[in-house]
């Protein structure tokens, strides 16, 4: 869709009719993967000719109204308010063209896990959960729940879901990492101040299309008896699966659904896409910003700080973004913080390429 940052408009709408033509083909359904696969890009390209079209016109009236202005014939709200509007668009322009790599049309598989500190930390892995599930509403995409281990207490001791949506894993990468947490704890009789952290891990979900290859003599497959929701049935059998892929070490699992067979297909849906965002780590050469993110969960190695007290901050250490409104981060507002991190990359590759 975007080719070095540049989005073609004759060019996309040429490539959506040849799209067209090949979605009517009677035979378009013998392979219905490859269909879905089409059926997404027309989507997706219809939707960005459609934001193209729309910021010509709003520019347009931008222009009208200016000269409404000038005679004196138009409010000031109204001009701030289609300023507002028209800034949005721009906004959400610039961070599609940010996304070209190919794993960032893909949906997102995302993990969190809380890091050392029990209840405290496991209730800010849910914060964080909510936050997200917060940001998908808004998004208009769709969150499927596939692990979900409730605390002990309070909170989570890990969840595991899929983001759906046009770009969801380009913009859910910039939420990987670890999310630190400052407040005074409800949990404590005393009301000192805690500081807590929770990992997020962010994978590209890999489609029926792309060939991952395991073998089976590499997986080691653990069935047993699931603990919370899911009712009686769920936690009198041994409904859960956990499969480690031996050579890579990576572990996937899930304990959501009712059925051993369900959630043994969730569980290597989750391996397939680690060990596929492994091979593109491999592919780029960037080994050691994927051990990078595998640092212990603590000091040191946060990207973001969510401070509910002694003030109200929540600070980007990659960016130096910084929102003082943290409830409204809370309840699903991260599109400052995206939009900076995606721009801060293509800011560093034209750097890196300046100087080569």
């Amino acid at each position: 869709m975007v080719l070095g940052g540049i989005f073609d408009l004759n060019y996309q709408s040429e490539i959506l009719k040849k799209l067209r033509i090949e979605s009517s083909n009677p035979n378009f359904w013998d392979d219905s993967i490859h269909a879905s696969n089409i059926l997404k890009k027309i989507s997706i390209i219809e939707k960005e000719i459609e934001q193209w079209e729309n910021l010509s016109r709003r520019h347009d009236d931008m222009e009208i109204l200016f000269e409404f202005a000038e005679a004196g014939e138009a409010d000031l709200s109204e001009i701030h308010n289609e300023l507002e509007n028209y800034k949005s668009i721009i906004d959400e322009i610039e961070i599609r063209l940010t996304l070209g790599n190919p794993a960032d049309i893909k949906n997102a598989i995302v993990s969190i896990h809380p890091g050392a500190g029990g209840t405290e930390s496991q209730d800010w892995a849910q914060m964080l959960y909510r936050m997200y599930s917060r940001w998908v509403e808004k998004k208009d995409f769709k969150l499927d729940l596939i692990d979900f281990q409730q605390g002990d207490e309070a909170g989570i001791k890990d969840v595991t879901f899929e983001v759906k949506g046009d770009y969801a894993c380009g913009l859910m990468k910039s939420e990987a990492g670890v999310h630190r947490m400052v407040r005074i704890s409800p949990f404590d009789a005393n009301n000192r101040r805690h500081t807590s952290f929770a990992s997020v891990f962010v994978c590209p979900s890999v489609e029926d299309d792309i060939e991952v290859n395991i073998k089976p003599s590499d997986l080691r497959i653990d069935t047993y008896r699931a603990s919370g929701a899911g009712g009686q049935h769920v936690n009198k059998t041994d409904s859960a699966v956990r499969i480690t892929h031996i050579p890579s070490g990576i572990v996937s699992q899930c304990q959501n659904e009712r059925s051993q067979h369900k959630n043994k297909n969730q569980a290597m849906k989750i391996l397939k896409a680690r060990l596929y965002k492994l091979e593109l780590e491999k592919e780029k050469e960037k080994n050691k910003e994927l051990e990078d993110k595998k640092m212990d969960i603590g000091w040191g190695s946060q990207i973001r700080s969510y401070v509910f007290h002694p003030y109200q901050m929540v600070k980007d250490h990659r960016t130096k973004e910084e929102v003082g409104n943290i409830q409204s981060v809370m309840d699903g507002n991260l599109n400052i913080f995206i939009r900076s991190y995606l721009l801060s990359i293509i800011k560093h590759k034209d750097l890196k390429n300046r100087k080569m």
